[in-house]
Order: C-alpha cells, then structure tokens, then sequence
C-alpha cells in the first residue's frame, strides 16, 4: 500500500527505494510501521507483499488513506507478481511525487530477484534507486529459521543492514551466538540489536548501503531471470468467519496447536470479531510462540469479519476448519 504524508525539500532524481526482508514473524510489519509512524512531512509508498490469500498486514497498517497503499496477496515477488511489480512503480510515479518507497516482502522471499527488478528494468533503474535491503530477525527463532530454510539464509546473506528483533525474549549469551551465526553467512552488513522492531531511522534510511558489487559476490547470477522455487511442503490457506468468535476456545485451541505443531506452525495472523470486544482483536503466532491484543474500534460502516491466515509445512486444512469451528460462538 502507499502512504502519503506531504512533501518536503526538492524532488529528488531517483526515488530511494528500502526493502524490508525477513523470514515469517520477525517484525517486518511492526518496522514499518515505526518508519511510517516517523517519516512526518514525506511522502511515502509502502507495498506490502504476503504468501496468504487474505493480506493481514495491510489491514495493520497505520495509513488511514488506502490508496496510498498497494498489496499483493497469494504471490511472491521474487516470483509470479514480478511485473506487476514493474507496473506498480511506475504508476506510483504517475500518480505522485514521492519521497521514498518501502516494499515489505513475504517471508519467504528470496531477495535476489526483487533486487534485480529494479537493477535490469530500464524503466524502473532510471526512476528509483535501491538504498538498502533491511532483514528483520527473530531472535529466539533464527537459528531454527536458518536450519530449515534456504530463502531465510538468503535473506540474512543478502542484507545490507540487519536487526536482530526481539532481544528481550533471550538472553545476551544467546545474541551473542545469533550474531556470530549471522557473520558466518554476511560478514558486512551493519547490525542492531531491537525491540518491537524499534530503531533510529537514520540508521536504516537514506543510508546508500546497497552496494551491487557486494550482491553479486554473495550470487554471482543474481542478475540473471531465474525462477524462484518455494519449498512445495510449504502452503498457506485461509480461514474466514463472519459470526463472532470465542477467543478463550480459540486460544486453547491455538495454544495447543502450537505445542503439538510448532516446527511445522511457521506463522499464523489474524484479525478477529470476537465476542465481548468492540475492537478488533489481532492474534499472531511464530512456531510455538502466541500473542493476542485488542487493535482499533471496528469502524461504523466496516463489516465485522474474521480472519486467520495460516502458513507452515504439510499442514491439514480441514483439521484447522474443524478446530476453528469449534471457536464460533453459537446461535450469534
């Protein structure tokens, strides 16, 4: 999606452009969201990209002005949605001057192809410049995140700047193992510690850390128009509902399922007309790992619905529609 929040200083040559990476759950929204949150006065594009149908993210973020955000729900840029991509800028050019533009990839994203979209393509090289890729990692979840996949090693290996998210959940011996694990994949890319995906902003915009030479020693063909290939065992799939929901049996219910399931359960998302709350109310899990806060009134007009977005490894759909029943509140 786009943020637009006015305009200072001279319109620059080529829009910076920041691309936010990190394996499912690691606080990429939350980060840009505190970008946003202190880009006062600039006009921001923010396009979001999620591996499940139904786009959780955008509906979290903090613009209240939807044009001024573009999805793409159900495709990986690295993959089929490439050119929409390509067409996305340039009619973001059209539409507005902007200032800058943030892109928050799915979790599953390698980033060598969304980088060279804006390195081969003519059109899209000559408007926008790549400033830095920024990967978010989940510090009590990284060493797990890396045994098992190739896009999270990547996206660690291609980093520009790197934040090793959610100090307060482990132990400085442990982030001190974490940082010595991440030297052996990218030994140059700068590195910060955070909180709730907290950083000084300076400190990952208008940085100029994206350095080609750098990618191409890290993927040597990089540059070549190579199909991306997710792992095939690992699916998404929806779960929708517009009766209210008992959160006391969902989150037994998820509790369990995260317990029983976590190294499958990569990461579930979801907003929730529960029953009991005038707001919406927002439940997240990263492997074994839940959390569930109440989020914005439910707006007059807005249609009460909820839903759950659910990515891992083999994972049985029905068994989840089964479950996820059993949670809706009866004659509502």
């Amino acid at each position: 999606m786009v943020m637009q929040q006015g305009r200072q200083g001279n319109v620059q040559q080529r829009v910076p452009v920041t691309v936010v990476t990190g394996f499912l759950g690691s606080g990429k929204t939350t980060l840009i969201n505190h970008i946003l949150e202190g880009q006062h006065g600039q006009k921001v594009a923010v396009i979001v990209n999620e591996f499940g149908e139904i786009g959780i993210d955008g509906q979290l973020m903090v613009s209240d002005n939807e044009e001024q955000l573009v999805e793409f729900n159900n495709g990986c840029l690295c993959c089929t949605v490439r050119g929409d991509l390509v067409r996305t800028l340039e009619d973001l050019m059209q539409r507005a001057e902007l200032d800058a533009v943030l892109i928050e990839t799915t979790g599953l994203a390698d980033p060598a192809p969304v980088a060279s979209t804006f390195i081969v393509a003519d059109e899209i090289k000559a408007k926008f410049n790549l400033d830095a890729f920024v990967t978010v990692v989940d510090a009590p979840n990284l060493q797990r995140n890396l045994a098992d996949s190739h896009e999270a090693q990547e996206q660690v290996a291609f980093a520009d700047i790197i934040l090793i998210n959610k100090t307060d959940l482990v132990s400085p011996e442990a982030i001190a193992q974490i940082e010595q694990h991440i030297r052996t994949l990218n030994p140059i890319a700068k590195i910060y510690h955070t909180k709730f995906s907290v950083v000084d902003l300076p400190l990952i915009l208008g940085t100029g850390a994206f350095d080609l030479e750098a990618k191409l020693e890290v993927d040597p063909m990089f540059l070549e128009d190579l199909e991306h290939e997710h792992d095939a065992a690992i699916g998404s799939f929806a779960l929708t509902e517009t009766k209210p929901i008992d959160m006391n049996k969902f989150m037994l219910w998820m509790n369990a399922l995260a317990q029983e399931k976590g190294e499958d359960l990569y990461r579930t998302k979801g907003l929730f007309y529960a029953q009991g709350f005038a707001e919406r109310v927002l439940f997240q899990s990263v492997r074994m790992l839940t959390s569930m806060r109440r989020d914005r009134l439910w707006k007059p007009d807005e249609e009460k619905i909820s839903q759950l977005v659910v990515i891992g490894r083999d994972l049985n759909r029905d068994e989840f529609v089964e479950g996820f029943e059993k949670c809706i509140m009866a004659g509502k």
